[in-house]
């Protein structure tokens, strides 16, 4: 299966850019324009990897990767105008994996997409498990799985 990267940033241009040439790789591609978005995005689609812009309407994208940070360990690569060594510091110390300066060569962050997906990392829930236990059901909401007994439950979508 192809691997499904969450690209961050609130200019169209740079949004289209990237899923235009990343698909043309053969990733999947999920686009977000704010912070906000992004965070109900990477929990819902749980990318491989996150794109992902700096300043961003609403939510930062420092306070972006700092929460992604707390409940995943999936790749982040910083694809931002700030290019200050501070600033490159703090992504990194952050979480941020890769920290790439606009304006950006697109085969060289091609290049760094598929380096840090070879390292074989993707989105990985680090909040302990909630179980939900009444009677003999049992509901695993991070996994939406549900067992009566030891019978697991067959779920549709909703």
């Amino acid at each position: 299966m192809p691997a499904k990267i969450l690209v961050v940033d609130d200019e169209e241009h740079i949004l289209e850019l990237l899923r235009y040439n990343l698909e043309r790789e053969g990733y999947i591609v999920c686009l977000a324009k704010d912070g906000n978005q992004a965070l109900k995005v990477a929990e819902k689609e749980r990318p491989d990897l996150v794109i992902l812009d700096l300043m961003l309407p609403g939510i930062d994208g420092l306070e972006v990767c700092r929460i992604l940070r707390q409940i995943s360990n999936v790749p982040i690569m910083m694809l931002t105008a700030k290019r200050g060594k501070m600033d490159i510091v703090l992504g990194l110390e952050l979480g941020a994996d890769d920290y790439v300066t606009k304006p950006f060569r697109l085969r060289e962050l091609l290049a760094r997409v598929r380096a840090i997906l070879r390292r074989g990392r993707g989105f990985e829930d680090l909040r302990p498990e909630e179980i939900i236990k009444h009677g003999d059901i049992t509901i695993y909401p991070q996994r939406h799985e549900v067992l009566v007994g030891n019978t697991k439950v067959n779920l549709t979508a909703r």
